[in-house]
């Protein structure tokens, strides 16, 4: 009877646990405060923390300002969104407004993160809570508002178009170095070669018997 009331709260926790995907993730996420866990089921490390998340989500299950959730990187669809968040391994575990997610870096045991939660997920300046904002970013953010959506689209793809700009410079930059890198080793191995040839090691050999001490006849 012990294991059915274990196996059915196990079961429950899983149940309450929010999956984001990208068709759900604006209704999810918009004006809120969210802690999200970036994950691959195959991934180890995220197997052993899956227990803790699951608590830690349940805790916050129903916040109308707080969102504990995860992510899977590697069903249909969802790679391209990891990326975009910069996921690079498994899991990740982001937090903060939902259009500027910052890096978790802290412990993984439930203790810890629940912690980290209480005093993290709160509401924070944002285009849905635009009075928490203050200084340039308020500013910033209400001269967007007064935009048209024609004049921020063409904005937004003007950004794109010179990080778009900026990352082939690097790739560029980034392949003439490797080639002067090959061309330098090259020219190494070859310099390399043409001192050994004249002799380096017969040098090093012949200085060598100098320096050892002459051999005498036994009487």
């Amino acid at each position: 009877m012990m294991k059915q009331f274990v196996y059915f709260l196990a079961f429950a926790t899983s149940a309450s646990a929010l999956e984001l995907t990208p068709d759900n993730w604006d209704a999810e996420t918009t004006g809120k405060t969210v802690f999200i866990k970036f994950f691959a089921p195959w991934c180890g490390h995220c197997k052993a923390m899956a227990r803790d998340w699951e608590k830690l989500m349940a805790d916050f299950e129903g916040s109308a300002t707080q969102l504990v959730a995860e992510f899977d990187c590697t069903a249909d669809g969802h790679q391209a969104m990891c990326e975009d968040y910069g996921v690079q391994g498994f899991p990740t575990l982001k937090y903060g407004d939902p259009s500027d997610l910052q890096d978790y870096q802290g412990p993984r045991q439930y203790d810890e993160l629940k912690v980290f939660a209480d005093e993290n997920l709160k509401p924070i300046c944002s285009v849905t809570n635009i009075d928490l904002c203050e200084g340039e970013k308020k500013e910033m953010i209400e001269k967007f508002l007064k935009m048209s959506e024609d004049e921020l689209t063409k904005l937004i793809e003007a950004q794109d178009e010179k990080i778009a700009a900026a990352q082939a410079n690097f790739e560029s930059e980034l392949e003439k170095l490797q080639n002067t890198y090959q061309n330098l080793q090259a020219e190494l191995q070859m310099g390399m070669e043409e001192i050994k040839k004249g002799g380096l090691s017969l040098m090093k050999s012949v200085l060598k018997s100098k320096d050892a001490p002459e051999s005498k006849d036994e009487l």
